[in-house]
Parts: C-alpha cells; structure tokens; sequence
C-alpha cells in the first residue's frame, strides 16, 4: 500500500488592522510548508529554530485530531517567527489541516485552531486567506482591492506577547471606543469598496497602538510617519513589533526604499501581499 503524504502551504497573517483589535486580520503572502508522511517512526526535520520533538507547535495541532506515530514532520517557513505575522497560526493551521486530510476527519478547522490558539483572528486568516472580521465564533471573509498591497517591517528585536497583552487596560474611555467602531467602519467600507482614501483614514486606532508605544517606540514612530514616507497609512501587526504598512500598487516600489532608509540597522522590510488562497493541501 502507498504511505500517505501530505504537503500543506498556510500563509502569515496580521491581526488587528488598525482600529479592528482582536477581530480584523489578514493574510500575508509568506508561507509555511509542512509535510507530513508515513516512515513508520516519528521525527520532525526543519532548519527552524524551534522543537524537534512531540513539543513542535505542528506536531501538537496535529495531535490534537490524530497521533503522530510512525509519521516524519518536515517544516519550512518564510514566516519570521517572533513578530506578530501569525507563525504560531499558521503552524497549528498547516498540523490541524494535515492531519484532518490525511486520516479524513471532517473537523470543524477554524474551531479546534481557535481553541488552540486562544483567539480567532489569526488562524482564521491562515485558514480562509483573504480579509476576515472574525465575530461570534466565526469569521466573514471578503477579498483585499487588487490595488492594494503591503509591506511589513520586521524589526531584529522582538517584543514578548504577554508583555503587550499586559499593556493593555481593562477598560478604555467611551470615545476611544467610539473613535474605532467608526474607524473600524471606515477600513471595512473602504476595503470592500476598493476606496483607498477610506482604507488610510481607516487605520486609525485608538485602543491598543499608542498604548504599546513604550515597548516598540521605532516601531510606533514608523505608524505614525507612514503616510510621510509615500504609504496609505501603517497598523502594528498583532502584537508587534512588526508594522504592517499600506500601499497604493504603484507606490509600493518607493516606499519600499524609503523604509529601507528608515529602517537601516533595526529591522528588516519584507514584501508581504495580501494572499488571497487560505491554507490548502498543495499536494498528495
């Protein structure tokens, strides 16, 4: 009888978007690849710097639909692994994803990912690819403008998300909140129209950004000179310190060299376009 394989792309993602915090996202054409196939005994091969045994965050999502005995792990990933562009997603997407292919489970993905991960917005990106609002358990996806893309700039120094998680109140000001239900509306009419004029004014944010500030200041300082630099605007990325910047297509080229300037010694600009394919099984 054949083994069975199964190779699994799931993108990056960036939660959050500016106003949308914990229910907007989106995924980012940066990939991971996982393989999975019959060897009669269990290993995990990658050039990553991250466990190689049952502990692997793949293997872990892969376990929690079907034991990994006897199956050989091979993972690759363009995706920077501390950041906040989803690498924790898309790995429990791609292990959930192989294992509910190859054993035929019909799970419910974005449930059991959600559960793993803590929260919906991320996964659910990887999983459906494209632009999600994530609310009440589920997620509403629609497509990015074609003349829309994105940078993100990747700084070398990360940021622990249980120390930004613990920047945040728990309660904010009623015009805080006020100022982003407006603003969310704003992105997601501009989005969905394709009105990059709505999309920049959108981006605002009151509830989490400026209140991360003291642990990201390069990056914070960057979101709020990205329409200086030629971009519609910028958002930190999940928990940052990442900066997701927003481009008009044809300005994508300058103001991917003005960031390179500007970035110079402290972090790294990535080419990451909206990736419209959710996480799938490239092949069999």
């Amino acid at each position: 009888m054949t083994a069975r394989r199964r190779l699994v792309r799931a993108p990056a993602s960036s939660a959050n978007l500016g106003p949308g915090f914990d229910s907007f996202a989106a995924a980012l054409s940066v990939h991971l690849e996982l393989e999975v196939r019959e060897s009669g005994s269990f290993e995990v091969v990658t050039d990553l710097p991250v466990r190689a045994d049952r502990e692997n965050l793949c293997v872990r999502a892969f376990e929690k639909l079907h034991p990994a005995d006897g199956l050989s792990f091979t993972i690759r990933s363009e995706i920077p692994l501390v950041g906040g562009l989803g690498s924790s997603a898309a790995a429990i997407v791609a292990g959930m994803m192989a294992a509910d292919h190859m054993f035929e489970l019909d799970a419910d993905l974005l449930e059991r990912a959600t559960e793993m991960e803590g929260h919906p917005d991320n996964v659910a990106a990887a999983l459906r690819g494209g632009l999600v609002i994530c609310a009440d358990g589920d997620a509403v996806r629609f497509e990015a403008p074609s003349s829309l893309e994105a940078l993100a700039v990747v700084p070398t120094e990360p940021v622990a998300t249980a120390a930004a998680r613990a920047a945040l109140p728990e309660q904010v000001p009623m015009a805080d909140a006020a100022f982003n239900v407006a603003h969310g509306a704003l992105l997601t009419l501009g989005l969905a129209t394709g009105d990059l004029d709505l999309v920049s004014r959108g981006l605002q944010d009151r509830l989490h950004q400026h209140r991360r500030a003291h642990l990201f200041p390069r990056s914070h300082d960057l979101l709020a000179r990205a329409r200086e630099l030629g971009a519609l605007g910028a958002s930190i990325s999940g928990a940052g310190p990442t900066v997701l910047v927003w481009c008009f297509y044809e300005q994508t080229g300058p103001v991917l060299e003005a960031l390179a300037a500007e970035t110079d010694g402290w972090a790294r600009v990535l080419r990451a376009p909206f990736e419209p394919q959710g996480a799938y099984v490239q092949e069999m």
